[in-house]
């Protein structure tokens, strides 16, 4: 009986050491979900502030970029993906990202 009860012992600790890892790990997804929604509301904002400080006239510019494109190339030179890959991620260290720059230049 004493085995037994060392042995439910071990086990009920094992399961608590899984259930404080597990714990941990839950607060890190929520603490990064966190953040990636203030940055996308961010990128929100920004898309809204950009499309109202665009010209509204014609519908293209002297480099053949549509307003929407024009909108994505202004997130990417504000140091954002705008790709389907990693969007709304920043870029580390502003390096090009050809995904990128294919969604906005494709089809000039």
């Amino acid at each position: 009986m004493y085995d037994q009860l060392k042995d439910l012992k071990g086990q009920l600790e094992t399961t608590l050491t899984q259930f404080s890892d597990l714990q941990t790990e839950l607060t890190q997804v929520f603490e990064q979900n966190a953040e990636l929604e203030i940055e996308n509301q961010h990128l929100r904002d920004l898309l809204r502030e950009l499309q109202r400080t665009l010209p509204e006239a014609p519908e293209t510019t002297q480099q053949g970029l549509s307003k929407s494109r024009q909108v994505l190339e202004k997130l990417y030179e504000e140091g954002f993906h705008v790709c389907r890959e990693f969007y709304g991620t920043r870029r580390k260290q502003d390096e090009e990202c050809a995904f990128c720059l294919e969604v906005i230049y494709r089809d000039q």
